[in-house]
């Protein structure tokens, strides 16, 4: 069972990866765009060479149009994607100064219970998520500048949110069976061995 989340995880971290990867190549051709097209309608590029100037300008050099509606869709999506290898590698940033003086059976209580509780708010998000994506089907709302329906984005991002949820709940049983048995099922190198 391990093996499959943590492939899923994966799976979804490369997914997010990608997906990041085009935004920032969008992102950086948007501005050297951008730039381009203020230079070409500069007094320099329209004193010495105008023709170009214009025919560069109508062909279409400039900031991509819809770039920012494109790029919060992604991060949305992206932000989701990354959470579930987060959640299974024990990635989260924590902060246990007071926690690593506590006996190891108060430090896997709290381990169980942290991943307990970030199971339930990764449902209830993935479950939110649902009904905004419903939402947003049944109202037919799409962006501004593109007018792509907007649930494209919140159903691309519902599903990585349901894998994250899924991944929370599996490792929130891993920690349950841990604590109760004594035994580490998930070695992330969090849990001290003693």
């Amino acid at each position: 069972m391990h093996k499959l989340m943590m492939g899923l995880a994966r799976l979804m971290a490369v997914a997010g990866g990608i997906v990041l990867s085009l935004l920032i190549l969008l992102t950086c051709l948007s501005i050297v765009g951008r730039l381009l097209n203020g230079l070409l309608h500069g007094a320099i590029m329209q004193g010495m060479a105008p023709d170009l100037s214009e025919w560069l300008i109508s062909i279409g050099i400039g900031p991509i149009n819809g770039d920012f509606e494109v790029v919060e869709a992604g991060v949305a999506f992206a932000i989701f994607a990354f959470l579930p290898l987060c959640q299974i590698t024990a990635g989260h940033a924590s902060v246990d100064l007071v926690t690593n003086s506590f006996p190891r059976s108060v430090k896997r209580f709290l381990r169980m219970l942290t991943e307990i509780v970030f199971a339930a708010v990764l449902v209830l998000i993935a479950a939110r998520l649902g009904a905004g994506t419903l939402s947003k089907v049944q109202n037919g709302e799409t962006s501004f500048l593109l007018e792509f329906p907007v649930w494209w984005s919140y159903g691309a991002s519902l599903f990585a949110a349901c894998v994250a949820a899924l991944v929370g709940t599996y490792m929130a049983a891993v920690r349950t069976i841990e604590f109760f048995t004594g035994r580490i099922l998930v070695w992330d190198g969090v849990e001290d061995e003693q």
